[in-house]
């Protein structure tokens, strides 16, 4: 998947790596079990559902980007499951994140998954969450992964703490 960051951009999503219907659409958080969407709209960022599983329309792409919503992945490599990942992908993918920080400069940065961002950034006991640490002097805010495989989220948990992180940004 491609990045789509918007200028400016005001909160940048950053996904673990692209599953495979993602990588095929295009789009996104596109499998339709994801909680992304949903909880998106749960949160009240965008005024309605987005269906990404088709790839984006161009009508929510251009939402998304008037919002200020941009996104990006750690990793580029599709695979079935974020697990399959190694963690030097993910430390690599972690510093690749900086130069795009210092290219777009977004006013906040979303993980969508801890344990990723834990090994990305050799930080083991960190918390979800306002970090405490920036990156090239952006906070850092990290939510609990979406996937329908994460059983310890619910679209009403996962609508909280982007709302949380969305308030914090401002407009």
């Amino acid at each position: 998947m491609r990045d789509r960051i918007p200028n400016p951009c005001r909160l940048l999503i950053v996904g673990i790596n692209p599953g495979r219907l993602t990588e095929e659409v295009d789009a996104p958080f596109a499998y339709p079990g994801n909680r992304f969407w949903p909880a998106l709209e749960a949160a009240g960022i965008t005024p309605h559902r987005v269906h990404a599983d088709k790839g984006l329309r161009d009508d929510d792409a251009t939402m998304l980007a008037d919002l200020g919503i941009g996104f990006t992945n750690l990793v580029n490599r599709m695979t079935p499951r974020a697990s399959d990942l190694t963690r030097e992908e993910l430390r690599d993918g972690g510093e690749r994140l900086r130069g795009v920080v210092v290219k777009h400069r977004p006013k906040a940065l979303m993980f969508a998954g801890i344990g990723a961002y834990r090994d990305a950034y050799r930080r083991p006991k960190a918390t979800r969450g306002l970090q405490p640490e920036t990156i090239e002097g952006v906070p850092v805010w990290v939510v609990g992964n979406p996937s329908g495989l994460n059983a310890h989220e619910s679209v009403a948990s996962l609508a909280e703490s982007y709302g949380e992180v969305w308030e914090a940004t401002g407009s």
